[in-house]
């Protein structure tokens, strides 16, 4: 889609029951643990999106074998041996997660993406494994894992103030090396820790020992990794706009099947929405969100949370207060400079919008129309969608880039605005 696409209004209260695609975050763990298992399993309900199909596409050049074709994805874990070339795409997993697996391979594997990707840090994930005793050099993309069929493991010490990702990186491959992992944190406090819980979850439920009793330290003991089957949850940061949408048309979404108990970081809409005035609740379906038909300002630390900024900024956008979204200079280093996006494309449309360091301020202004800029971002995209509903003619750059987590975003967002 290379016209900016005309962002559906909401001129009504917004009715609808949403079924969301699989996590991402759970989809691609569930695959990297499945590929250096001890027998086959089965993914099911995967997500197929780009983000995904990369690293399927990723784990089957190292020797495994992951069927795509179907719902459920079956991936049989092979020997990792002979070249391969990794497309990471924009998927910071597959740039992160799949080197340290790559470490178990016997041949040269070879790491490239999108233009956009080179920027992404990836240095401290690539240090550690030459700590652990994998032959990696570089600090970015292009790089080479060129991999011995094993990996000594032991203790690293890493910052990982930048991404979460750094860690379950290493724990995610961890019990395959030959003395596990003692992953250590030395910096400023570690972003998104829901997703390392996430991950150690996992680990914990394909028989991996995992000790996080300290802080910021994670020991990972050698071991098999059993195979299992994973049902993979509804990706609940993807409901943000979809929940968001009851709250600027004051009407009602249900989202089927939202979990009563999970580590995923998108679960703390619920408080973020209850806090701008929305009515939520489970219900049998799952969960209800119904919006007041006004927008509460909030001052809110985002630090866990982080992915949920750009959803979260737009209804801020929104709101009939003032408010402040803290400790999230992480997402610069995402997608795109998430805070320094938002900032241009929100004012771009009349917000008022003061960027810090590591957050956003936003007073309540008028909006109007114009082009919002994605940067190849799907959750600028979301940003975007969620201003439309509320904006008059409201054009989003490059809606496609909602492939990356939710497939056919565009015409499933336009359906929810007829009838």
């Amino acid at each position: 889609m290379t016209e900016p696409w005309p962002a559906p209004r909401a001129r009504h209260p917004v009715d609808a029951v949403v079924s969301l695609p699989g996590s991402k975050s759970l989809t691609n763990r569930a695959l990297v643990l499945a590929a250096i298992a001890d027998g086959p399993s089965v993914v099911r309900r995967a997500l197929h999106s780009r983000d995904t199909t990369l690293m399927a596409a990723a784990l089957t050049s190292l020797g495994s074998v992951v069927d795509t074709a179907g719902e459920d994805w079956t991936v049989t874990p092979g020997p990792f041996v002979g070249d391969a070339t990794v497309d990471c795409g924009l998927a910071g997993t597959v740039m992160r997660f799949v080197p340290p697996v790559a470490g178990l391979s016997t041949g040269a594997i070879s790491f490239d993406g999108d233009a956009h990707m080179r920027q992404r840090p990836v240095g401290e994930i690539l240090g550690a494994l030459r700590t652990l005793g994998v032959d990696v050099p570089g600090e970015s993309l292009p790089f080479t894992v060129r991999g011995t069929g094993s990996v000594r493991g032991g203790t690293v010490v890493v910052d990982a103030s930048a991404s979460s990702q750094f860690i379950s990186a290493l724990l995610l491959a961890g019990a395959r090396y030959d003395e596990g992992v003692d992953v250590r944190h030395d910096g400023k406090p570690v972003p998104s820790l829901p997703h390392i819980d996430m991950t150690v979850a996992m680990l914990r439920e394909h028989g991996v020992e995992v000790d996080d009793a300290d802080a910021n330290r994670w020991r990972v003991a050698p071991g098999p990794v059993h195979a299992i089957d994973h049902l993979i949850e509804p990706d609940l940061s993807n409901a943000a706009p979809f929940l968001a949408l009851a709250a600027v048309s004051g009407g009602t979404v249900v989202v089927r099947d939202w979990p009563r108990r999970t580590t995923q970081a998108g679960d703390a809409l619920r408080d973020i929405l209850t806090a701008m005035g929305c009515d939520v609740a489970f219900v049998d379906e799952g969960l209800r969100v119904t919006g007041s038909g006004t927008l509460l300002g909030i001052d809110v630390d985002l630090h866990d949370v982080g992915e949920l900024t750009p959803a979260v900024a737009a209804l801020c956008a929104l709101a009939e207060a003032p408010s402040h979204l803290r400790g999230i200079g992480h997402i610069r280093g995402h997608e795109t400079d998430r805070l320094a996006a938002l900032a241009t494309e929100l004012n771009g449309l009349g917000a008022q919008v003061t960027e810090h360091a590591d957050g956003l301020s936003l007073e309540p202004a008028p909006l109007h129309g114009g082009v919002f800029h994605t940067y190849a971002d799907h959750r600028m995209a979301h940003a975007g969608v969620i201003v439309g509903a509320a904006v008059e003619d409201v054009l989003v750059e490059d809606v496609a880039t909602t492939s990356k987590t939710f497939p056919d975003f565009a015409d499933f967002w336009s359906g929810l605005f007829t009838g």
